[in-house]
């Protein structure tokens, strides 16, 4: 085998190492595409009929434009005053159910930007969400989708029922957003500075009003 063979194989393993390299970074292969979205994944897939090619360029470029995004921290008042807030509208809801509904998905377009999100009018949160709280994002569509305004006039006890449903399941995004960050940026857990914040993170928990265990 000649010199020259030789460096032209090794040339192409190390472009073929450097192409692997420049797809971890840009949000990766499928595997790693399915780890970091989630059901958001095959959502993404489902809607471009099966295509994954053109689903993995979407979510990378959701990657490229989000992925550096650093979720800014809430103080110890602002938590309180959200989980004062939620808890309010969660009562409300016995006598407005809808009126609870589209209040709880106002509530939690405020919160995400106070997070350091896109606004709602933006068009650009739920990608940005889709990247950093990919679990709960289907819940936040449908309270999104129940809080838009119907035009059949047959709102029944179904409907009642749905409109639970869907607030319930949109507390998680809620509790997710309000949770203190775990990473390098909380460092005043580590220190000690943030042992009143966590415990109050931690342990106070309103407890759903009795209807939401029916």
């Amino acid at each position: 085998m000649t010199t020259g063979i030789i460096i032209g194989a090794v040339v192409v393993v190390v472009l073929i190492a450097l192409a692997a390299v420049l797809t971890t970074r840009r949000g990766g292969g499928t595997g790693q595409l399915r780890r970091r979205f989630g059901p958001e994944y095959e959502r993404t897939v489902a809607r471009h009929e099966g295509d994954t090619d053109a689903a993995h360029r979407e979510l990378q470029e959701r990657v490229e434009r989000h992925g550096g995004l650093a979720p800014e921290p809430l103080s110890a008042r602002r938590t309180e005053e959200y989980r004062v807030e939620w808890a309010a509208l969660q009562e409300r809801f016995v006598d407005s159910p809808a009126q609870a509904v589209r209040e709880a998905s106002r509530l939690l377009d405020r919160l995400a930007h106070e997070r350091g999100f896109p606004e709602h009018t933006s068009g650009e949160q739920i990608d940005a969400l889709s990247v950093h709280r990919p679990r709960h994002l289907q819940a936040y569509r449908d309270l999104r989708g129940a809080a838009e305004p119907r035009n059949d006039g047959d709102r029944t006890t179904a409907d009642t029922e749905e409109l639970r449903a869907r607030l319930l399941s949109a507390r998680a995004l809620f509790d997710d957003l309000i949770a203190v960050d775990k990473g390098p940026r909380t460092t005043s857990r580590e220190d000690g500075a943030g042992d009143a914040d966590s415990g109050r993170n931690g342990s106070h928990r309103f407890h759903l009003p009795s209807w939401s265990s029916r």
